[in-house]
């Protein structure tokens, strides 16, 4: 279905994201060393539910806000843990899939908001209005790695 091409964390709210080669979900917490998961970002206080546990954007996304509005978006810039390509996150919204083998369920889009656009630029409350990202929790968790296949989960195959 589609490939993980990007994995970025922060180490507070505000702070810089950065890019790692791999990192570990924990259902119920997000990712190790991510603001959310050390409960140091920006809504961590009011936050405590499976849609704050990861959040995910599409590089196809993001290449198509930056040529409408002429800017050079990085995906670090957005905010978003996951960055992936040739999936449309937003079929994902109520369905269960994989990155590797964690299983994670799409619940609800993460849209454009004022704290993102005052970080950032204003044009992305409505150049990327549905279309920045899936907020996700983590039913399984485990390792992610770049490069690892992104698919809706089959439940009923056999165990490999």
């Amino acid at each position: 279905m589609g490939t993980l091409v990007g994995i970025y964390i922060a180490d507070g709210a505000g702070a810089p994201m950065r890019s790692v080669a791999e990192a570990q979900l924990v259902s119920g917490r997000g990712i190790v060393g991510d603001r959310y998961f050390e409960g140091t970002g920006r809504f961590s206080p009011v936050v405590q539910e499976p849609a704050h546990e990861i959040t995910l954007v599409e590089i196809e996304q993001l290449t198509q806000f930056n040529a409408a509005h002429g800017l050079t978006f990085r995906p670090e810039d957005l905010r978003r843990n996951l960055v992936t390509s040739g999936v449309r996150l937003n079929a994902l919204v109520g369905v269960e899939f994989v990155i590797g083998r964690v299983v994670l369920q799409g619940i609800r889009l993460c849209e454009p908001c004022d704290y993102l656009a005052g970080l950032t630029r204003y044009e992305v409350l409505s150049g990327l209005i549905h279309r920045g990202g899936l907020r996700a929790g983590i039913v399984t968790g485990g390792p992610v790695n770049l490069h690892d296949p992104v698919a809706v989960a089959n439940r009923h195959a056999p165990p490999s």
